[in-house]
């Protein structure tokens, strides 16, 4: 029987938990969980590397949003999706600890906070998985310095530039039209309320790796409409970006990859003072008084950044 394999990614240690073991109770499903999107990454990536890739990633809407709002008043800086490193999936190492709790008490056999299917999260095992805590008996890698976490809507996105083969769901504990057309934007196969039963989650779980979309039928008319008003506004950014000279465009493309003027003009081969009547007429014809509005509507249009691979570049200013 071929076995299905899922990452649960929540930062609410209890709600993990308890979804990864009633999933791991399925014959046909394998269960691993993550605390944070950083730890997702690395799961994913180590799952890979061994020849075990999940197929459904199962996502938060609110993940880290809550000690996101924490690093935000420290005045602490949005932390960028990482390269993923290694994790621990089945006697490997998986994720992080989820919200950094101890084990707890023996539950039918397993301890949840402790091992439910031979898998820790948090210190606790989930369907072979284990997240945080101690692995053949060397102790899990410390907690980082503070940073912003990575938001569940952000994690889809990486997840399906990293390894597109994975269909992730979002989890949501209310509907949020904006948020769940976001979210399709950004790779989801579908947006579940957190209330809705196992059942219903086994179907969408089943159904994505079918290629279905998955919207409960109250968002649809709601989804509809953004993803209309979404398109319409690309369909203008288009357009402006149209009328750009192909030295304009490319002076775009250096701009949306966070190129100085100076690093645009030895790039391009030409004066500075050139690159800056250049980056004029660009924010001129595109009607916006500002670089990152520049960048924000190129983007909407699908313009991406120039190929930087293997060069040292400046950045605003300076060397990256």
């Amino acid at each position: 029987m071929a076995r299905i394999r899922v990452l649960v990614v929540d930062d609410h240690r209890i709600f993990a938990e308890s979804l990864a073991a009633a999933l791991a109770a399925e014959q046909d499903v394998e269960v691993a969980a993550a605390g944070s999107g950083p730890a997702a990454l690395r799961c994913l990536e180590r799952g890979a590397s061994e020849g075990r890739r999940f197929d459904v990633m199962l996502v938060d809407a609110d993940l880290g949003r809550a000690a996101g709002a924490a690093a935000g008043a420290m005045g602490l800086p949005p932390q960028p999706l990482p390269a993923p490193a290694e994790s621990l999936v089945h006697g490997a190492a998986v994720a992080s600890p989820v919200n950094g709790a101890v084990p707890g008490p023996p539950v039918n056999g397993a301890a949840v906070g402790g091992a439910v299917g031979g898998a820790a999260v948090g210190g606790a095992a989930v369907g072979g998985a284990a997240v945080g805590g101690a692995v053949n008996g060397r102790a899990a890698p410390g907690r980082m310095a503070p940073a912003r976490p990575v938001d569940g809507i952000a994690l889809v996105g990486g997840v399906r530039s990293a390894q597109p083969g994975v269909r992730t769901v979002v989890l949501a504990e209310r509907d949020d039209p904006r948020r769940a057309a976001a979210a399709l934007q950004a790779g989801a196969c579908g947006w579940v309320a957190k209330d809705c039963s196992l059942s219903r989650l086994l179907a969408v779980i089943r159904g994505v790796l079918r290629d279905e979309t998955h919207l409960p039928p109250a968002l649809l008319t709601g989804v509809l409409r953004e993803l209309t008003a979404a398109r319409k506004h690309r369909t203008e950014s288009e357009r402006l970006v149209e009328s750009l000279t192909p030295r304009e465009r490319e002076v775009l493309r250096c701009m949306v990859a966070g190129l100085g003027r100076k690093a645009v003009a030895e790039r391009l081969y030409l004066s500075p003072h050139t690159v800056r009547t250049h980056m004029q007429n660009v924010l001129g014809k595109l009607g916006v008084h500002s670089t990152l509005a520049a960048v924000a509507l190129a983007r909407r249009a699908g313009v991406g950044p120039v190929d930087l691979a293997g060069e040292v570049v400046e950045r605003g200013g300076q060397l990256a």
